[in-house]
């Protein structure tokens, strides 16, 4: 499926998905760190990386519960926020209702940016041909595209195609867990990126960030941006909903 065709709002606002989590707080990573943002986490994930920071995300966990998007976007309301990280598990995986959500959370006239947190390992191609056609999410939206690296398990469902959708506004990250994946990530940079900002991440207890910085510098790496991950300096790692 190349594109998505939504039905007016009045349908798709009863549309029902699996949700984990809505909540405020600041953004922790990323061009939008710091900025108040609401999460819209949603259930399920096709991949299961081996450091993943949201294992209740996913089976064999249980959706929190379930709502349709006219509930979601009437939680979303209650905020003040205006910025929206559209995150998961893997918030595209449930294809067309996705899309239907996206469409809704774009249409709120306060929010002006929207960062979508895909996983590199689901196709791009319907969902940026609907943010080309529909003006509120060409305006708004952007991908913060997570490119798996081989300590994550994952590296083979990697949808390398999804890199000549990326535009300007979007980003690529890269969590880094060793140095073969410090070097993998150089390499599909070199071969694979076209637009988008680059982001270096680390796994804090394999890649301590300092040793990441020293070796963003020592490669030259003039055009990465190392993205540390504030809520787990703010807060414990392990505490939900911040």
């Amino acid at each position: 499926m190349n594109k998505f065709s939504l039905p007016n709002k009045e349908e798709y606002g009863n549309w029902k998905l699996p949700m984990v989590e809505i909540f405020e707080t600041v953004e922790g990573e990323g061009s939008a760190a710091g900025f108040p943002t609401v999460f819209v986490r949603v259930f399920h994930c096709n991949l299961r990386c081996h450091w993943c920071d949201t294992p209740y995300s996913y089976a064999p966990a249980k959706p929190e519960f379930e709502a349709t998007i006219d509930e979601i976007i009437e939680k979303i309301s209650e905020f003040n926020s205006r910025y929206i990280c559209f995150t998961g598990g893997e918030p595209l995986i449930h294809g067309k209702k996705s899309a239907a959500l996206l469409k809704a959370m774009a249409d709120l006239d306060h929010i002006v940016d929207i960062h979508i947190e895909t996983n590199g390992g689901i196709d791009l191609t319907p969902f940026e041909n609907l943010r080309q056609t529909d003006s509120t999410i060409k305006e708004k939206a952007r991908y913060v595209m997570d490119y798996k690296l081989t300590a994550s398990g994952e590296k083979g469902r990697m949808i390398e195609s999804n890199f000549e959708l990326l535009k300007k506004q979007d980003e690529i990250k890269f969590v880094i867990a060793n140095e073969t994946d410090f070097m993998e990530a150089k390499e599909v940079v070199e071969a694979c990126h076209q637009k988008g900002q680059v982001l270096f991440s680390p796994v804090w207890e394999t890649m301590p960030p300092r040793r990441l910085v020293e070796k963003v510098l020592a490669s030259k790496l003039s055009q990465v941006k190392v993205s540390l991950q504030l809520h787990k300096i703010i807060w414990d790692p392990d505490q939900r909903g911040v």
